[in-house]
């Protein structure tokens, strides 16, 4: 019913609106422990359908606002730190000022999502098709003993890691690549650029640090499951460039859970919208 109207003007892609409707571009965060993911799903509770549900009081009805599109499709049980959107509503709808929408949306959100800023979108922007990098954060609890509060939160890995075996292993991962090893049910082309995959001591706290413009089905999650087993031991660092060239994804480890990945943030070459160093 919404479908973009794209025009091209020179190298340049501009998405539009429907006609007769405004675009406003929006940062949220959630913790996806409650949800099926971002994407809509019949009798499932999603990101998506719960912030248009939050959106339609302050508009009147279905007809005033589009379904809300978010720079990249998150899975059940993952995180969002600084996730961008874009929702179209029907030019002078909204009842709130501008400077009120944020707090008269998260007035009706659930406490497990909320929308931290929004703004008029600037013209042809599309959240998802005008990204130009994602950014993701895996957090895993690297302590003898669990922690309650990360529960939920972070993976819990009591041994210890070798974070300069997972480096040397993560230097042979990132770049231009065919990534189909570290892939789940995917039927798109899997090559990739990686241009970031970053090891890092936080605290108690081993995290991920991953980015680029696309990522395969479950591919952070496989490359941070691989890395784990170096870290552990289990795997030579060298042994990755291997798995990398077999295209098998029975080489590489298994995914890990989505409980540890954050969505920490999208990039459109403009500014950056990255919350933390992800």
């Amino acid at each position: 019913m919404f479908d973009e109207r794209v025009a091209a003007e020179g190298a340049t892609r501009f998405y539009r609106p429907p006609q007769g409707y405004v675009r406003w571009r929006l940062i949220l965060s959630w913790d996806g422990a409650a949800f099926v993911g971002w994407q809509s799903q019949p009798g499932a509770r999603s990101v998506q359908d719960t912030l248009r549900d939050a959106v339609l009081p302050l508009v009147g009805s279905e007809a005033e606002v589009a379904r809300p599109v978010a720079a990249g499709r998150t899975d059940a049980g993952v995180h969002a730190e600084a996730m961008t959107a874009h929702l179209d509503v029907r030019l002078g709808s909204f009842k709130p000022g501008p400077a009120q929408l944020a707090r008269a949306i998260n007035a009706s959100l659930p406490p497990d999502l909320a929308v931290s800023a929004i703004e008029p979108a600037a013209p042809g922007f599309h959240a998802r098709f005008s990204c130009t990098e994602r950014a993701y954060v895996y957090r895993v609890l690297n302590e003898p003993q669990r922690r309650p509060l990360w529960a939920g939160r972070a993976l819990h890995r009591s041994g210890p890691l070798d974070l300069n075996a997972m480096r040397r292993a993560a230097a042979l991962l990132t770049g231009l690549h065919d990534f189909a090893a570290f892939a789940t049910q995917e039927e798109r082309q899997t090559v990739r650029d990686l241009r970031r995959l970053d090891v890092r001591r936080m605290g108690e706290l081993t995290e991920f640090h991953v980015a680029g413009e696309s990522f395969l089905r479950h591919m952070v999650r496989g490359l941070v499951g691989t890395l784990l087993k170096v870290g552990e031991g289990r795997l030579d660092p060298a042994q990755v460039a291997a798995i990398l060239a077999s295209r098998q994804r029975a080489q590489a480890g298994a995914n890990v859970p989505p409980h540890g990945l954050y969505f920490a943030g999208a990039e459109y070459g403009e500014r950056r919208q990255h919350r933390s160093g992800g």
